[in-house]
């Protein structure tokens, strides 16, 4: 038997056809990739959760629910009463348990695109077919195109991220509206960047029974630890509940976010200054000659560079000691596109700096 021979024969066509997930390399350079918050506790808030961390015990199970920490999630980002959350380990897991729950083979899943890039992977993952309905040149949603795809596919789930991800643009309340009334099938609402917009269509979620508001705690700087929830109504999340692995959030991730959200005021004061820094950057993007920025309500900015440079100026920035994400080649709209993610002001102006440097 050839080495490989049995994966191939049994790994399925769809898995196959993958590529692997893959993380830049960025030691030694500014990180301005992955839409990480750049702020690090002080020493003594530190040292307060190194003592709490010295009284979980490791050699228990966690807690299988996490029903403490889903309680202190529901009083501080004030989730309605008549919703229930249901915890992941980070947002990627929850994509897959709505996938494995109403995806597979014969079922559609649809996204307008650009959009987050593992909601077409976790689709292939599960067997499901996956729709992108175009959005237009300024990155809106096309909401005709989006309804008529809705008529003709009959969804058993679509994903709207709020802001966009990689393109940090909103989708209104309205559009949101008429695709929750439109689908049969669940709509997950993707607020990963919540924080930075001041948007959120959690209040009117119990109006709906197929809407599911999805949040990350990533963003907020918390992204070492792996935690997204859901919300919504209580039937939808009981049965996605049921494809959860047992023990899915770890006892280290519990106490450490419990910890988190009661200094959650530390955590606001850090996203006011990146929408503070997002402004300045986004005003220093303009004045870059042969620079396209677009205006941007999450913690990241996506700019286009002059036509046929787009992988030159990434690698270039990175032989300057600046990492940012290229998305030359992920999506006709992105093309000659990159995407940086807003950091300090020093960070922000290396960033810049090393841009003028190549194009000014």
């Amino acid at each position: 038997m050839t080495s490989g021979s049995v994966i191939k024969r049994w790994a399925h066509p769809q898995i196959q056809n993958l590529t692997a997930y893959a993380v830049a390399p960025a030691e030694g350079l500014i990180k301005l990739d992955a839409m990480e918050n750049p702020y690090v506790w002080d020493r003594e808030l530190k040292d307060a959760w190194l003592e709490e961390l010295r009284h979980v015990s490791l050699n228990r199970y966690p807690d299988g629910r996490a029903l403490g920490l889903a309680k202190t999630l529901r009083q501080v980002f004030e989730v309605p009463r008549q919703l229930d959350i249901l915890l992941g380990n980070g947002s990627d897991e929850l994509i897959q348990m709505v996938s494995m729950t109403v995806g597979g083979p014969g079922r559609t899943m649809l996204a307008p695109e650009p959009s987050f890039s593992m909601y077409r992977v976790i689709a292939a993952i599960t067997g499901s077919d996956y729709v992108a309905t175009p959005r237009r040149h300024d990155f809106s949603i096309d909401t005709d195109a989006l309804l008529d795809a809705i008529e003709k596919h009959d969804p058993c789930c679509v994903f709207l991220a709020n802001p966009n991800n990689p393109t940090g643009n909103v989708c209104t309340h309205e559009a949101i509206d008429q695709i929750a009334k439109r689908c049969s099938g669940i709509v997950v609402v993707d607020e990963a960047y919540h924080a930075f917009s001041g948007q959120s269509v959690l209040d009117q979620a119990p109006a709906y029974d197929n809407v599911v508001v999805m949040r990350t705690l990533s963003k907020l700087g918390l992204a070492g630890l792996r935690l997204g929830f859901l919300s919504g109504h209580p039937d939808v999340l009981e049965t996605l509940n049921k494809v959860r692995l047992p023990y899915n959030i770890n006892s280290l991730t519990q106490m450490s976010v419990e910890f988190a959200l009661r200094h959650i005021d530390w955590f606001d004061e850090k996203s006011r200054l990146i929408c503070e820094a997002r402004a300045r950057l986004f005003e220093s993007l303009k004045k870059v000659s042969g620079i396209t920025a677009y205006p941007s309500a999450a913690n990241f900015i996506l700019f286009r560079v002059p036509a046929g440079t787009g992988d030159s100026v990434h690698d270039d920035l990175q032989r300057q000691g600046v990492l940012v994400k290229n998305l030359n080649g992920a999506h006709p709209l992105l093309t000659d596109s990159l995407r940086v993610t807003v950091s300090t002001s020093l960070e922000n102006a290396a960033f810049v700096d090393a841009l003028n440097d190549l194009l000014g």
